[in-house]
């Protein structure tokens, strides 16, 4: 019988149970460099699986939040080598997330000047500065011969992710950030080879993951995608067409997994028209990762019924560094403060009670 316990191939790696950390900003890099507090966070988490770090800015024209890390400068390069040592002196393993906002982001991140999309089109609603909450902003659409560019930033993130320690790279492609944006069509209106057609609003999640692979190997990249998902006001007319065919076409990269979250299902429609996400599990070729409102009990009932590989979990892990043993001896979860979330400091990030300290 296959459960949170049984250990898992993952690329390369043998990971010595299923719970993986999924990503989750915290806004505790200062300067968007990783610093020791953020080894502690990950280090006391080391018992999953795998660990999949916050997403990292690929380049400054990434950057759409305060304090979030990057991992384009020889000081981020630093920072982050603190949290893989830490880590690995725990015997854990960790993958760090490629990150680029487009437009989710604000000026004030960029001198004044706009963020990038595939198309200038601005999102509903607001997004943090360092001043505040302010409207989203109608964002510059990249030109054509911009893109291998944005392309290449992917690359270099990669390699410096291998330089600081990282065992892998995860890209982000969800979630409504700047690989997100070109795949749907809600705001991806361009009239080049980059927009229209399906094929062609993938081709740029196609672009970045071959230069991405082509650095780290394919067993040593991750990818993650959120169809159901309408945050940052991001939406599809076909949602079902567009995921099927981009799952079917990354097969091709044989990658260490893809990690979905089904975040947006308990709001059917508002990403686009509903359909079954888990058709993307009988489409993918490898290990598929779920992540999004599972439990032990539901994360078991998936496992053995195959239609995960293994789990990711996000706030449950934040509360609860001792997860693995708190799902071990089925003991009471710490709840996670919601108001501590992007705060900085100690509170509500290091300092949630492992089990026989509360």
């Amino acid at each position: 019988m296959t459960d949170l316990f049984t250990p898992l191939s993952i690329g390369a790696m043998a990971l010595p149970n299923r719970i993986i950390m999924a990503p989750m900003t915290r806004n505790r890099a200062p300067e968007s460099i990783p610093v020791p507090l953020m080894a502690t966070y990950y280090s006391q988490r080391a018992e999953a699986g795998l660990l999949i770090t916050e997403g990292s800015q690929i380049s400054t024209e990434a950057v759409g939040y305060p304090g979030t890390p990057g991992i384009h400068t020889d000081a981020q390069v630093d920072g982050w080598k603190l949290v893989t040592d830490a880590v690995h002196a725990k015997g854990g393993r960790i993958f760090l997330q490629l990150w680029h906002c487009g437009r989710a982001s604000h000026p004030d991140f960029h001198g004044g000047k706009l963020p990038v999309a595939p198309s200038a089109i601005a999102p509903t609603g607001k997004t943090f500065t360092y001043e505040g909450l302010k409207d989203f902003v109608s964002p510059r659409a990249l030109d054509t011969s911009e893109i291998p560019r944005v392309v290449s930033d992917y690359a270099s993130a990669a390699k410096n992710a291998l330089s600081a320690g990282f065992d892998g790279v995860e890209i982000h492609a969800a979630n409504g950030y700047l690989i997100d944006q070109f795949l749907r069509d809600g705001c991806n209106q361009r009239s080049d080879h980059y927009g229209g057609s399906v094929e062609n609003r993938a081709r740029f999640l196609m672009e970045v993951t071959e230069a991405v692979v082509n650095v780290c190997g394919s067993d040593k990249v991750g990818l993650r995608l959120s169809p159901l998902n309408p945050f940052n006001d991001i939406q599809d007319s076909d949602p079902q067409t567009t995921f099927t065919y981009a799952v079917k076409a990354l097969n091709r990269f044989h990658l260490a997994y893809l990690h979905v979250t089904e975040m947006g299902a308990e709001n059917p429609g508002l990403a686009g028209p509903s359909f079954d996400i888990q058709e993307l599990r009988t489409l993918w070729e490898g290990v598929y990762i779920p992540n999004g409102g599972y439990d032990k009990a539901r994360t078991n009932i998936a496992l053995e019924a195959n239609t995960a590989d293994a789990v990711a979990f996000g706030m449950a892990y934040l509360a609860n560094p001792d997860l693995v043993e708190r799902f071990r001896k089925d003991a009471e979860l710490n709840v996670a403060n919601e108001k501590t979330l992007y705060v900085g400091g100690e509170t509500g990030y290091t300092d949630y009670p492992f089990l026989g300290n509360q």
